[in-house]
């Protein structure tokens, strides 16, 4: 698992380089066939294995027209079930551009402003999302973008006390372009904003959300962040008897029903292969692992159910972990540092 951040955040990114259910039943066997191939036959009247869900599936849900049908139905339908959206969901983008590539607090922007800031955003986003795809989901072609300054990771949060090294590297860096900077706050900073409108509540701070990974997808190369809340829980004798370290030590945050939607998923609007056409908008959505749902039963390795983690390598290929770490004393101060 990953670390988090708390409010005025100055955001850095880390670098890490890497790379219901159908049950067919076979007609009864015509009285004419040999009794060896009526014994025979009947071995496949033993219902199939359910089907089970994907990343892949997941994410061809959430893309254009023609990739959504392709998932099996029932699939379809319960993973349907298990997606809450901090924006409304369209399977063709907006007839209108973004607004601009000048993000400002979210607060003094209206509801349909932000909705759109998700579904189509500012030329930088746009920009990266389309050379992700255009080079083959190289990796090579993110890590261009990103200024080679390296930024020492400070102290978050007494962190450095308690010897928790919250960022797989001492040091992150930034995107050259400060649009991209600015849009990659502006989602933490959204994601708590509306995470209470479906029952995530979180803050920035490093037990709870401060981290993400950008992946580039299977197949699409389509640019996404998985984002992980929830990321420290408070040890529990009775609730979350785990042991999770020094990054552990002092943590507020409670394990209870809200793990269910640790997982917040991120995708850039997808760009056509053959036209300067975009074929899917942006989607901003939290995952709903309950016990009960498709998420939890199939794309949650066993070992991790008591953690809900997702994780990102099932989604595509791993670019950076970004980080939005309060770096502040005593007033919170946010920074980004791409790792």
């Amino acid at each position: 698992m990953s670390s988090s951040l708390p409010l005025k955040v100055a955001l850095i990114f880390s670098i890490s380089l890497a790379g219901a259910a159908s049950f067919t039943t076979t007609a009864a066997a015509p009285f004419s066939l040999p009794r060896k191939l009526i014994t025979n036959s009947s071995h496949s009247l033993s219902p199939k294995p359910k089907p089970k869900a994907t990343a892949s599936d997941l994410l061809s849900l959430l893309g254009p027209p023609d990739q959504a049908e392709s998932v099996n139905s029932a699939i379809a339908r319960d993973l349907w079930s298990c997606f809450k959206f901090l924006a409304p969901f369209n399977q063709t983008p907006p007839a209108r551009r973004s607004l601009s590539s000048e993000l400002t607090t979210p607060l003094i922007r209206s509801r349909e402003e932000i909705d759109e800031l998700i579904l189509s955003p500012p030329p930088p986003v746009l920009e990266l999302a389309r050379l992700a795809v255009d080079s083959g989901g190289d990796p090579g072609a993110i890590h261009r973008a990103l200024d080679p300054t390296m930024i020492h990771v400070p102290d978050v949060e007494g962190s450095n006390e308690d010897r928790c090294e919250l960022t797989r590297t001492p040091y992150g860096r930034q995107f050259i372009d400060e649009g991209l900077n600015s849009y990659l706050e502006f989602l933490f900073e959204i994601i708590v904003e509306r995470g209470p409108s479906v029952g995530l509540h979180v803050c920035l701070s490093r037990y709870d959300f401060f981290h993400g990974h950008l992946f580039l997808a299977k197949e699409s190369g389509r640019l996404g962040i998985l984002f992980h809340a929830k990321e420290y829980p408070a040890y529990d004798k009775e609730f979350f008897p785990c042991n999770m370290g020094y990054c552990q030590v002092g943590s507020n945050v409670t394990y209870d029903d809200s793990m269910n939607l640790r997982n917040i998923l991120w995708l850039a609007p997808l760009p056509s292969t053959s036209t300067k056409a975009w074929v899917a908008p942006g989607v901003l959505v939290v995952l709903d692992a309950h016990p009960e749902g498709i998420i939890y039963r199939d794309l949650i390795p066993e070992y991790v159910h008591f953690a809900r983690t997702l994780y990102e390598e099932d989604f595509g290929e791993v670019v950076v972990d970004v980080n939005y770490l309060n770096v502040g004393a005593e007033n919170p101060k946010f920074q980004l540092f791409i790792c």
